[in-house]
């Protein structure tokens, strides 16, 4: 979860000609699935897709992952170059230590909407409070389940002469042999 803060700022209020002085805000934030979804269902567009966002869909965005109760409109204008840095900062950051090492470099040209994570959550046994999780944590988790599920690559041929020739060459070290 992400907690930014709103600084207090004078505004000018158009119906009575005068000055008025905000309160200082402080916003709960979370990116996650239901974040998503929320957006998607909104603007019935892919959230994880290329395309660039409007500044109308980034605020929108903005406004899904609020958890923050009973928040005025207006606050989301009032935010400062400072605080949609934080939060681009958090929506890319991965929210785990695991690093995975894609030798298969294919990607797949699938649509991905938060449906298809909803899928991906149930064929791989996922629960569902996960969905509340951050995204990039998620789909970490959805990336190891798939790796893991999958049966181990066999050696190529050579591989795995020159495996079986190493392990003998150890052993024959170990046991100081000519082999």
């Amino acid at each position: 979860m992400l907690k930014i803060l709103i600084p207090s700022v004078e505004v000018f209020n158009e119906r009575d000609s005068t000055f008025e002085e905000t309160r200082e805000m402080s916003l709960s934030l979370e990116h996650s699935l239901v974040s998503v979804s929320k957006w998607e269902s909104k603007w019935c567009v892919p959230f994880l897709s290329k395309n660039e966002k409007t500044s109308q869909q980034t605020l929108d965005y903005i406004r899904c992952m609020t958890l923050t109760q009973n928040v005025n409109d207006d606050v989301y204008g009032l935010l400062t170059a400072s605080n949609f840095e934080a939060i681009k900062e958090y929506i890319d950051a991965p929210m785990t230590a695991t690093t995975i090492n894609q030798t298969d470099q294919r990607r797949s040209r699938e649509v991905i909407t938060s449906e298809i994570i909803y899928y991906w959550m149930v064929a791989l046994n996922i629960p569902f409070e996960c969905q509340k999780w951050h995204l990039n944590r998620l789909l970490t988790l959805i990336n190891v389940c798939s790796i893991k599920q999958q049966p181990p690559k066999k050696l190529s041929r050579s591989s795995a002469l020159r495996s079986q020739a190493a392990l003998n060459a150890q052993r024959r070290a170990m046991m100081n042999t000519g082999g």
